[in-house]
């Protein structure tokens, strides 16, 4: 079953940031992570959001997992951990059986 990671969060320093999203991209492409949404100005309709949204679709949570877990995501999430603050989650595809 597909699985999302969805990260909700502001940029608190531009500077440092700014080689995260470079860094990144190699290390989806290489899970087979689909980025479906990355809207750096998210417009907010309900609550207190981030201004930055991700939306990243895996084949399984296990995907997901393995992404997140593996030792060339870990060499570079402190460029997004240093430099930002919110919310990342794991969650499956909805399924109407359900």
């Amino acid at each position: 079953m597909p699985a999302f990671v969805v990260a909700c969060f502001d940029i608190t320093d531009p500077a440092g940031y700014e080689a995260y999203r470079p860094a990144v991209l190699p290390t989806l492409q290489a899970h087979g992570c689909e980025v479906l949404a990355a809207d750096y100005a998210s417009q907010t309709i309900e609550g207190q959001p981030g201004h930055v949204t991700v939306i990243l679709k895996f084949a399984s949570k296990a995907a997901a997992t393995a992404w997140y877990e593996s030792p060339e995501y870990q060499a570079i999430k402190s460029l997004r951990t240093d430099n930002s603050q919110g919310t990342v989650v794991l969650v499956d595809a909805w399924s109407p059986s359900e």
